[in-house]
Parts: C-alpha cells; sequence; structure tokens
C-alpha cells in the first residue's frame, strides 16, 4: 500500500495532467458531434475486429462439431436420394407400406489398414446404433467396405482393399455386371472381372455398384476404368478400375440399411431349399 502512494506522490504531475487530459479529451468529444461519430466509429472498427477474430477462434475450435453436423445432414441427404423411387410411388398408394426402405446411419472411422492383403476398417458405431453385419459402407466419394462384425459401439468393416472382398459392380453407360475384387497390388486400384467380349469398354468408363445385391444401392460410384484385359482362359474382360475414394484417408461415412434385406435373404435361402 506505501508503496502505491509513494507511486502516487512521485509522479503526481503526470497522473493530474493524464487526468486532466482525459477529461478534456471527454468535454470535446462530447461537445462535438463530428469528433463523437470519429469516436463511435473508431470503438465500432476495434470492438468489430476484435470480435471477428475471437469468432475465427471459436470456428476454428467448433470445427468438429460443425463436420459432424454436416456429415449428419449429408447422411439425412442420402437416405432422401436412395428412397426417393420408392418414395414416389408408395405415396401415389401407400404412405405406409414400404416407404424409406433405406436408412443411412453416419459413423466415423477410428482406424484403418491399407498395406496389406486382408484390410479392415474400425468404426466408432456398433449394434446399439443399429450397425448389422453385411451393412455397406460408403462416403461421399463412393463405396468403402461391408460391415463384417458389431460390438455394442464399434464394428469392423472388410475394406473394398481385401483380398475376400467381391462386391457386385457395372459398368454405368452399358450396365454390363461383373465382380468387383483386388488384387493386393495397389491401394488406387480395384478389378472388375467378368465382364463379357460382347461389352463396350473403354478407358474412363465410370464403374457404379450393381444394385444386385441387399448391400448396396444401385450407381453408388465406384471408379473409372484405366487399364482392360482379357483373361485368356474365360475370355472375359478383366478391368483395372482406379478408385475414387482415396482408401488412405477416410474419416466421416455412412453405413446403409436395407430393412427388406433380411425378408430378401430369408426367402432366397427358401427356394433354394426348395430346389434340392
Amino acid at each position: 500500500m506505501q508503496q502505491i502512494i509513494n507511486f502516487i506522490v512521485k509522479n503526481s504531475n503526470r497522473l493530474l495532467f493524464l487526468l486532466l487530459l482525459i477529461i478534456s479529451l471527454f468535454l470535446v468529444i462530447k461537445s462535438h458531434s463530428y469528433h463523437r461519430s470519429k469516436v463511435v466509429n473508431s470503438a465500432n472498427i476495434v470492438s468489430g475486429t476484435i470480435f471477428e477474430k475471437t469468432n475465427e477462434v471459436k470456428t476454428y475450435f467448433s470445427l468438429k462439431e460443425q463436420n459432424d453436423k454436416l456429415a449428419k445432414e449429408n447422411a439425412d441427404l442420402r437416405k432422401f436420394l436412395f428412397n426417393k423411387k420408392d418414395s414416389i410411388s408408395v405415396l401415389l398408394k401407400d404412405s405406409l407400406k414400404g416407404y424409406n426402405k433405406i436408412n443411412v446411419i453416419q459413423t466415423r472411422v477410428i482406424n484403418n489398414s491399407y498395406n496389406v492383403s486382408e484390410n479392415y476398417l474400425t468404426i466408432n458405431s456398433g449394434s446399439l446404433q443399429g450397425i448389422k453385419p453385411d451393412m455397406g459402407v460408403i462416403n461421399s466419394q463412393g463405396i468403402v467396405g461391408i460391415v463384417e462384425k458389431t460390438s455394442p459401439k464399434y464394428a469392423t468393416v472388410l475394406s473394398v482393399l481385401n483380398v475376400k472382398s467381391q462386391i457386385n459392380a457395372k459398368i454405368k453407360k452399358s450396365n454390363h455386371f461383373g465382380s468387383l475384387i483386388w488384387n493386393a497390388k495397389n491401394a488406387g486400384f480395384v478389378q472388375l472381372i467378368d465382364i463379357p467380349r460382347l461389352a463396350s469398354v473403354k478407358k474412363g468408363d465410370t464403374v457404379v455398384t450393381g444394385g444386385r445385391s441387399t448391400i448396396f444401392p444401385e450407381n453408388i460410384p465406384v471408379g473409372i476404368i484405366s487399364r482392360i484385359f482379357i483373361d485368356t482362359q474365360t475370355n472375359y474382360y478383366t478391368l483395372d478400375v482406379r478408385l475414387f475414394n482415396d482408401m488412405t484417408n477416410l474419416n466421416h461415412v455412412y453405413v446403409i440399411e436395407n430393412k427388406e434385406s433380411e425378408e430378401i435373404i430369408k426367402l432366397e435361402k427358401e427356394t433354394v431349399k426348395l430346389d434340392e
């Protein structure tokens, strides 16, 4: 306390000068509209700059939350698009039956392998969120893989970069179907096999999902044909397909639930038994 008093006594002239200066500036600003407007504008600029910088900091730290919200919105949009055909016809007939047979669950990749022959991903959603084995997994670029196993909070996904992976796919412009596999040579390419020689095939043609299974809806992007080979044993085409997806860099993904898959699979199994 004594130090404060000593400081005031020692600098009394300077402090008095500053006090009188502040009072005079206040009186000038108060009595002259021009000076008052200049001060207000300057204060607004300073405060606006501070608020802008503060908002930038807040926005930076809320990026994860915003990304999660965007991913949720994308999941809702994909759900709408996958059901668009069905919903239009269903609404004309009965708004309760068959509506929204495809559900989309937004989640995130927390582990990913891509440098071995049997690659898997781990996602941070499981059975509690409705994830089940044999559900398709995609992202904004295209297919990612198929759910293999689940726990209450997590699930593993058989990556398209797995030699065990086999997905129905087709050439978009001609609708010729084949099986999508991986030869374990390059993480950027998969192979479309069993394409008949009569099919019109060109480099640069787009490959999409075929829709002939309950796992993936039709026309989800896969990649572009980069090389064309002829299998001398089967006389079918084998196509190198450059993936749209960068499988080495995955974050937000979407799990596709076909609500009619169990009914379809059950019926197909019963049909096979009858033929035996």
